[in-house]
């Protein structure tokens, strides 16, 4: 069975970010009066969102089949490991598949903080996205503990587990609602936390010596 290459893992993994992030920059810049501090990722992109459309399908989507891909493939490039390979699998359903699915189910005008008669689309964005910010963090957090058994891997088991903490500490601040005007920044520095784990996996898989074509 082929198994992909290390370079075709890590252009995956790059490529999927990008998609990401590059929306995240864009949509924000599209919408006029938008505040990239205290209003959330998701209402660049809202149901009304005038370009909403456009970053869902040629972003968020995409980006989520492509980071999707690099978990369920990254695993591969490390010692067999439960840990890895569990961390990686939620990290590709729960970051992954579901940055599809809050593409495909968006959020209402405004993204309805306040849940008031919300439409079937936000209950699925909404608990898609609890769901996420739950169990990202324990994944990386899971992979980092299943990377240090591994020879060589300490400094990215390291790595793992203090973003998977940091990323939980901004969690807390987001979901406390104590300083809503810098919702945005919280959700934004958190998401930012993903991805450069997902770029700092995929560098080390790049550097990694090349393996056998065949498993």
């Amino acid at each position: 069975m082929m198994r992909m290459t290390n370079k075709s893992t890590f252009l995956i993994g790059i490529i999927g970010v990008s998609l990401f992030l590059l929306p995240s920059i864009v949509g924000g810049i599209l919408i006029n009066n938008y505040s990239l501090t205290s209003q959330l990722i998701s209402e660049s992109y809202a149901i009304d969102a005038e370009y909403g459309i456009f970053l869902r399908a040629f972003g968020y989507i995409p980006s989520g089949i492509l980071i999707s891909l690099f978990c369920f493939l990254g695993f591969k490039h490390f010692q067999p490991s439960k840990l890895t390979k569990i961390g990686f699998y939620g990290l590709g359903i729960f970051y992954g598949l579901a940055t599809i699915i809050v593409g495909l189910f968006p959020c209402d005008s405004g993204c309805n903080k306040e849940f008031i008669d919300p439409s079937i689309s936000q209950a699925i964005h909404n608990l898609t996205g609890l769901l996420t910010y739950i169990f990202v963090p324990i994944s990386i957090i899971v992979i980092g503990v299943g990377l240090k058994k591994l020879s060589n891997h300490n400094r990215l088991s390291i790595q793992a587990i203090t973003y998977g903490i940091i990323s939980i500490l901004f969690i807390f601040l987001l979901s406390s609602g104590s300083n809503p005007e810098y919702i945005g920044l919280y959700q934004r520095i958190i998401e930012g936390i993903f991805i450069v784990w997902i770029v700092t996996c995929a560098i080390a898989i790049k550097n990694k010596m090349p393996a056998t074509s065949n498993v």
